[in-house]
C-alpha cells in the first residue's frame, strides 16, 4: 500500500513538474516574441504538457527517470510555488482583516491543495498586509470583490504564475461566501490574487473556470457593505468607491 501511494505521488509530482516546465518555456517564448506566432507556440507547448501529464500519470516512471526530471525541473526557469503537500488533507482557518472590518475565512486543502498551499504560504509571509482589494464587480451575474494584486492595479506578478485550476464548478455557480483564485487567460496564470463572492454568481467556465479554495465563515456583511457603496466610477466593474486595504491575512 505504501509503495503504491509513493508511486502515485511521484506521478503527480512529475506531472506538475512537466506542466510548470512547459509553462516556463511558453512564457519565455512570449517574452522574446510577443506576437501571434509566439502565442500559437505557447498553446502547442501547453497542449504537449497536458499530453505528457496523461502519459506520465498512466505509467510508472523509473527512479532514474524521476531523478532526471527533478534535475531538469530544478534547472528550469520555474516560479517558486509552494508544493501542494503543504496543504493536502488540511483545513486552514483564520481572518482577513480589512479597513472596514474582519472577515472570517477557511481554506480547504482537500479540495484545492495547490491553491491552499500558495495562499497559506503568502499569508504566513505577510504578503497581503497593505495590499488593496482593487476591483469590485456588481453585474447581473457576477458579484465579487477582488484583492491581492502586487501593485493594486490588477496586474499579476509575471514571475509568480502557477496552475492548473482546481475544484472549479462544472455548472459555473459560485455561491455567496466563496473564496476563489483570480487568474488570467489560461489555466496556468493563477497568481497572488483572489476574489470573494458576496452574492451568488455565475462565472464563465469555457476556459477552465476558477479554483474555489475556501469560503467566508463570518463577516460576509463587511464585504456586502463595501459593495453597497458601488465603484468609484459609478459603473458595475471598477475600484470600490469605499477604498479597501488589507490590514492582515492570518491562517492557522
Amino acid at each position: 500500500m505504501a509503495a503504491n501511494r509513493t508511486s502515485r505521488e511521484d506521478r503527480r509530482r512529475v506531472a506538475r513538474m512537466e506542466a510548470r516546465r512547459a509553462f516556463a518555456a511558453a512564457r519565455a517564448k512570449r517574452r522574446k516574441r510577443d506576437n501571434l506566432f509566439a502565442a500559437a507556440a505557447a498553446v502547442v507547448i501547453l497542449a504537449l504538457a497536458v499530453a505528457l501529464q496523461v502519459s506520465w500519470f498512466s505509467s510508472d516512471p523509473t527512479a532514474d527517470e524521476l531523478a532526471q526530471l527533478r534535475e531538469e525541473s530544478a534547472a528550469a526557469d520555474l516560479p517558486a510555488v509552494p508544493d501542494p503537500s503543504v496543504a493536502e488533507g488540511k483545513t486552514f482557518t483564520g481572518s482577513l482583516s480589512l479597513g472596514q472590518g474582519e472577515v472570517g475565512v477557511e481554506l480547504d486543502g482537500n479540495a484545492a491543495p495547490q491553491a491552499a498551499a500558495v495562499f497559506k504560504t503568502l499569508a504566513d509571509e505577510g504578503y497581503f498586509s497593505g495590499k488593496d482589494c482593487h476591483r469590485l464587480t456588481a453585474t447581473e451575474s457576477t458579484s465579487v470583490l477582488q484583492c491581492g494584486s502586487p501593485n493594486g492595479d490588477g496586474k499579476a506578478d509575471q514571475d509568480f504564475l502557477w496552475g492548473p485550476v482546481e475544484n472549479s464548478p462544472a455548472d459555473g455557480i459560485y455561491p455567496a461566501g466563496t473564496i476563489a483564485v483570480a487568474r488570467g487567460d489560461d489555466v496556468m496564470s493563477n497568481g497572488t490574487q483572489f476574489f470573494i463572492v458576496y452574492k451568488d454568481s455565475t462565472l464563465a467556465q469555457e476556459s477552465g473556470g476558477y479554483t474555489i479554495m475556501g469560503k467566508v465563515t463570518s463577516g460576509l456583511d463587511v464585504v456586502e457593505a463595501i459593495a453597497s457603496s458601488g465603484t468609484d466610477s459609478g459603473g458595475t466593474d471598477g475600484r470600490p468607491k469605499d477604498p479597501v486595504t488589507i490590514n492582515s491575512f492570518t491562517l492557522k
